[in-house]
């Protein structure tokens, strides 16, 4: 090795421990993103930079008041209405031309009150805006604890931290003790996880609908045993031109339901073009997943999206995204995608902790989904 080789090594190396060292001394606070701006900070660290290329297409979502039909732009969000008045062949359809091109769809009539929505939106700003003491008793990178606050789950993988937030909790299938809740959410997450699961099993049946099956087919493969509930906090940043809220990525599991606040920010990836997705007064937004992707053999789509870091100098964002997959401690099942007899498979089988480990082990920066992609599929 030659002298410039060794010494440019060195500075590599030297740059490497540098950065650990700040993400883990930003870790050891315990208090996340909300602990820096509670501190003052003016600048954010560079551990928060995100790339130039990832941010120069950066787009400020445009104000409800001027764009009220869920989409930004041109382009709207498909609307399903889950009221008894549509008529179901009509809803399947509604389902498969959205899951897939989009991925994305919102959906009214869903059962879930008004009232239970803003209690859970309102319980979530309680808890990150509450004693900093009760969020650090609860942060914890351990993935199976059930109830767990946290900054990154992939912070020590990732190109960039996010400036964001999250209280996970698992709520399915092995809820946790009320006492384990933090409580300034206790009484409202378990009776929203309660109203989500309701609403889930009856888009699994859409979804299974327009796949061609049972309605009751996707359920018995067990795709709505697991549901793990996610508050997400996005703190005002001081320097939003320079990180994100969470980065572009696909979600891993079968789908997502999503509940905004009044703020919005989620952009979804149309065409080749971010546009935004406002939230729709009273209704939830849900998307494709990966894994749900690879078992309808691409004919839906898991989309990328992604939320730029919080403009406002005052408000946080806050947002519940609530995943639906199989157990995943205890299913052995080997999930492959359900052909048609016409096309072939796309994908090798995978069990579903095989899946989302390989997910947790790359973070967001790599889409899970090639990786399980058979050789003779990739064009």
């Amino acid at each position: 090795m030659s002298a410039t080789e060794s010494a440019t090594g060195a500075v590599a190396s030297d740059g490497y421990d540098d950065r650990r060292r700040k993400l883990q001394a930003f870790d050891d606070t315990k208090a996340g993103v909300k602990g820096l701006v509670d501190a003052g900070v003016t600048s954010i660290p560079r551990i928060f930079h995100h790339p130039p290329e990832s941010l120069k297409d950066i787009v400020t979502p445009c104000p409800p008041s001027s764009c009220t039909d869920g989409g930004g732009g041109a382009f709207a969000i498909p609307v399903v209405d889950l009221s008894s008045a549509v008529r179901r062949e009509d809803v399947v359809a509604q389902v498969r031309r959205a899951a897939g091109t989009v991925g994305f769809f919102h959906v009214t009539n869903h059962g879930v009150p008004a009232e239970l929505m803003a209690g859970m939106l309102a319980g979530a700003r309680r808890f990150n805006e509450g004693p900093v003491e009760v969020k650090r008793a609860l942060y914890s990178r351990d993935r199976d604890r059930k109830v767990r606050f946290g900054s990154n789950f992939d912070l020590f993988q990732s190109e960039a931290a996010n400036w964001r937030d999250t209280l996970f909790c698992d709520l399915a299938p092995d809820p946790p003790p009320p006492e384990e809740l933090p409580e300034a959410l206790r009484d409202v997450i378990t009776e929203y996880g309660d109203a989500v699961m309701k609403l889930g099993l009856r888009v699994f049946e859409l979804l299974s609908g327009s796949l061609g099956l049972r309605s009751d087919h996707l359920r018995e493969m067990g795709c709505a045993e697991s549901l793990h509930v996610l508050s997400q906090y996005y703190p005002p940043c001081p320097e939003p031109h320079l990180t994100l809220g969470i980065k572009r990525h696909t979600d891993p599991g079968f789908f997502t339901v999503l509940l905004q606040d009044g703020m919005g920010g989620l952009q979804v990836l149309v065409d080749r073009t971010w546009v935004d997705v406002l939230p729709l007064p009273g209704a939830l937004t849900v998307n494709i997943g990966d894994f749900l992707q690879l078992v309808s053999n691409d004919r839906f789509k898991s989309v990328e999206h992604r939320v730029p870091a919080n403009k406002s100098k005052d408000t946080a964002r806050v947002s519940v995204a609530s995943f639906f997959h199989a157990d995943l401690k205890r299913s052995t099942r080997l999930y492959g995608p359900i052909t048609d007899g016409r096309n072939p498979p796309l994908y090798k089988s995978v069990t579903a902790r095989e899946f989302i480990a390989h997910f947790n082990s790359v973070g967001l920066d790599r889409w899970t989904l090639d990786y399980y992609r058979l050789a003779r599929a990739a064009y």
